[in-house]
């Protein structure tokens, strides 16, 4: 029995000394606690809070950071917030410091700090407080709302003005029936770079006045608005880099500061979008991309008033619905402090061969029949594949609504259309019939699954694809029809 008492003690007393030993090398080797690992000084000077904890003596290593102030370089155990200054960035250049954060418990942290150069003025000069009155709506509850939309294509987004690519000026005449055919939502592609001071990122005064008529338009009509940047000259470059990157995020800025401000007394009808067609096409584009998306967003918000609590749409990395996942995963959504008031665009020109040519290219053979029901016996070379008909459609919304609508981040085609194919026809009319009936079948279709899975498309309308604006009548009513039956009208 004696024996058996001494193991037990010494079982005992080796469990405890074990449990104190584990306790003192946790205590010794637990990790530094950040609250962030990146931090961003405003362009204009300011600054921010770092704070953290150690359980031991720490140092941060600053070499480098000659433009960066830190109000503690080193202290005790116990948690920490230091202050990380800097004055205005006039340099012309982003500039960024790696600051090093040493625990004498062996462990260590690397902070990034940015600073954006201070390129362009602020225009921000006159914000406001919030105003929430007529903005209640969530994103997804707006987009519920767009029962079916349309293009003002070529027009506010041409180059020399709104007549530049041969359309009349914009009325309310024609804002009036285009209300009366069915739609419910406009969308306003927009130029703003070239009607830009490049000097100062001044846009004109006169344009951005033009430009609130014409939304003025559409809310006398009840008509919810997409106003974007459609960047016809291509200046927001998602493949920049260096000094011209960061000349474009300036930029971005800017005229969304000085747009948001001339737009911020519209309620919720007006909704703002941050670009067209991004040429994001992989990982670093696309992060270059959610970088121009997030300063949209806090540009709009910064401004004040309706601003502060505006439904905004930002585009898929090349509005592509294969690309559209880069902002599920990696780099992931852009930040925004509203909840509830983001949206995604997609364009939809698919095929291609059906949807885009109008004539045989380098690359494709013009399809001009599509649907499983409306393929040409004697010119079968232009029926499109099964494979981009009806089934492809349906299963692209589906998982479109599976991937992004049910999981609160609402979808919207701002673009899609069909030209007609009578030039590759002429001389065949029975084939340029079902041509043309093969097109009204593809609107009507691809607008019935885009809105059964929570997704409202807008049309692509530039010159008579469907409303001829010189006489202001409708010029396409099989189109129109076509349309209407998709979206339950």
């Amino acid at each position: 029995m004696r024996t058996l008492r001494s193991y037990i003690f010494f079982g005992i007393l080796f469990a405890v000394l074990a449990a104190v030993s584990c306790k003192k090398t946790d205590s010794t080797t637990s990790p530094l606690t950040l609250t962030n690992l990146t931090d961003t000084i405003p362009e204009g000077g300011g600054t921010v809070a770092l704070s953290f904890s150690s359980n031991a003596a720490w140092s941060i290593d600053t070499t480098g950071a000659g433009w960066l102030h830190l109000s503690q370089t080193s202290g005790n155990p116990g948690g920490a917030t230091i202050s990380l200054s800097a004055a205005a960035n006039a340099s012309g250049i982003s500039r960024t410091v790696l600051l090093s954060l040493n625990s004498t418990n062996g462990q260590s942290r690397r902070i990034t700090v940015l600073q954006l150069p201070r390129i362009f003025p602020s225009y921000n000069t006159s914000a406001i407080a919030a105003d929430a009155s007529g903005m209640s709506s969530t994103a997804a509850q707006l987009v519920a709302q767009m029962k079916l939309g349309w293009n003002l294509g070529n027009t506010l987004e041409a180059p020399g003005g709104e007549t530049g690519w041969g359309n009349p000026v914009v009325t309310q005449a024609l804002i009036d029936l285009v209300k009366s055919s069915g739609f419910n939502a406009i969308r306003i592609p927009c130029a703003w770079n070239s009607h830009a001071d490049q000097t100062t990122a001044a846009i004109d005064t006169a344009w951005l006045r033009r430009v609130k008529e014409v939304v003025q338009y559409c809310i006398n009509d009840g008509v919810y608005v997409l106003l974007n940047d459609h960047v016809n000259d291509g200046w927001l470059d998602c493949t920049a880099t260096g000094a011209k990157l960061d000349i474009i995020k300036a930029k971005q800025k800017a005229y969304w500061e000085q747009i948001a401000t001339e737009m911020r007394d519209f309620d919720e009808h007006l909704i703002l979008g941050s670009a067209n067609e991004p040429n994001a096409t992989d990982l670093p584009s696309s992060t270059v991309l959610r970088d121009y998306h997030q300063i949209f967003i806090n540009a709009v918000r910064s401004t004040g008033g309706k601003n502060a609590n505006r439904t905004l749409v930002i585009q898929a990395p090349s509005t592509s619905v294969d690309l559209a996942d880069y902002f599920i995963g990696i780099p992931g959504m852009p930040v925004d402090q509203v909840p509830k008031k983001l949206v995604m665009e997609v364009h939809w020109y698919s095929p291609p061969n059906f949807a885009i040519l109008s004539a045989d290219a380098s690359w494709g053979k013009e399809w001009c029949y599509w649907g499983a029901n409306y393929h040409s016996k004697d010119d079968s070379a232009r029926n499109a594949t099964p494979n981009t008909e009806e089934s492809y459609v349906d299963s692209t919304w589906a998982y479109m609504k599976r991937r992004f609508v049910d999981n609160n981040i609402p979808v919207l085609i701002g673009e899609y259309g069909v030209p007609r194919h009578n030039a590759t026809l002429t001389g065949h009319p029975q084939d340029s019939i079902l041509s043309l009936n093969s097109r009204a079948h593809f609107y009507k279709y691809v607008t019935q699954s885009a809105k059964k899975n929570g997704i409202p498309p807008f049309i692509w309308d530039a010159y008579y694809d469907l409303i001829d604006r010189h006489n202001n009548v409708v010029y396409d009513p099989q189109l129109l029809d076509s349309l209407k039956a998709g979206a339950g009208l």
